[in-house]
């Protein structure tokens, strides 16, 4: 049991280490070249730019990667070979790292682990550790895992990729939901060509409120098989309540005449009049905030027409 579990966790290090590198290969390619170069130039120096300009149409790179899948694929199917393999490549590994920073290239990429890996004195360590433990994983001791032993495993794994899953997902929403404050809210949709030209009258001063203390008016279309129009019509209705606005609500049914004259393309659409019916601002929208951008162009081009 002991003897599987350590092999397959050799095997993902192999594993990871050659998918790492596959995230930026040129990069990775560019390192692991310069880290195989004869003598090492300290970073920064003009000798390591020229290897790492030159080294990587020659280097074998993909070579290098096959090794490491294959490797890891042998060791977790438990072949010694293979395991002593890996440690002589990881031990090689270290040499090259450590002949590295005897160059002084110490914090240059070595390409080990993708192209994020530094040369450190970590780095050795961890090379080194890694020899260690695939040299010594032909003598751990082999047990043959049960059946429940397997189902217990199988489970393992399934309840680590879950729970990777899940932080996926969370990671995930937490990227969309900063983009979104990173954009903010977009406003109705505007065109020109749609709805009832801008400064026009609208024909609905009849139906305004004559209340002083409502200076402007929308008016919303909305139909009986609109979706959206359902889903949004608490916050109309809530809208209605505001003192400043004067709420006027066409069905495409009811109200077909209105519609034809206005030339509504479709709801649900607002339509954002002063108090005697000319239009300030018009779209189609799919939010309350939305539709508030409608009364929001509406104020401000009332305040610019009146030299505010």
């Amino acid at each position: 049991m002991l003897h599987l579990a350590v092999r397959l966790a050799l095997a993902a290090v192999l594993l990871g280490a050659a998918a790492a590198k596959l995230r930026r290969p040129a990069e990775s390619r560019e390192a692991l070249a310069a880290l195989l170069a004869r003598g090492g130039s300290p970073r920064g120096a003009a000798g390591e730019g020229a290897v790492g300009r030159g080294a990587p149409s020659r280097f074998p790179f993909v070579v290098v990667v096959a090794v490491e899948a294959a490797l890891a694929v042998a060791v977790a199917a438990g072949l010694d070979a293979a395991a002593l393999a890996a440690a002589a490549l990881m031990a090689a590994g270290a040499l090259l790292l450590a002949r590295a920073l005897r160059a002084g290239r110490a914090g240059a990429p070595c390409g080990c682990f993708g192209a994020r890996s530094r040369i450190s004195r970590a780095a050795v360590a961890r090379a080194g550790l890694l020899a260690a433990a695939f040299a010594a994983l032909p003598f751990v001791a082999r047990t043959d895992p049960s059946t429940e032993t397997w189902l217990a495993i199988g489970l393992a794994f399934a309840l680590a990729g879950v729970a990777a899953l899940g932080v996926a997902v969370l990671a995930l929403a937490r990227e969309v939901g900063m983009l979104r404050l990173a954009v903010g809210p977009q406003g109705a949709l505007e065109i020109p060509e749609e709805g009832p030209p801008l400064g026009a009258d609208s024909g609905l001063a009849a139906h305004l409120d004559p209340r002083p203390g409502a200076p402007l008016a929308l008016a919303v279309f909305s139909s009986d098989g609109c979706g959206m129009c359902r889903r949004l019509a608490p916050g109309i209705a809530a809208l209605g309540h505001h003192p400043h606005v004067s709420l006027l609500e066409f069905d495409d049914v009811r109200d077909a005449e209105v519609w034809q004259r206005l030339g509504i393309p479709g709801s649900p659409y607002a339509v954002a009049l002063e108090g005697g019916g000319r239009v300030l601002a018009k779209g189609t929208f799919n939010s309350i905030a939305q539709l508030e951008s409608v009364l929001a162009s509406a104020e401000r081009r009332a305040m610019e027409s009146a030299g505010v």
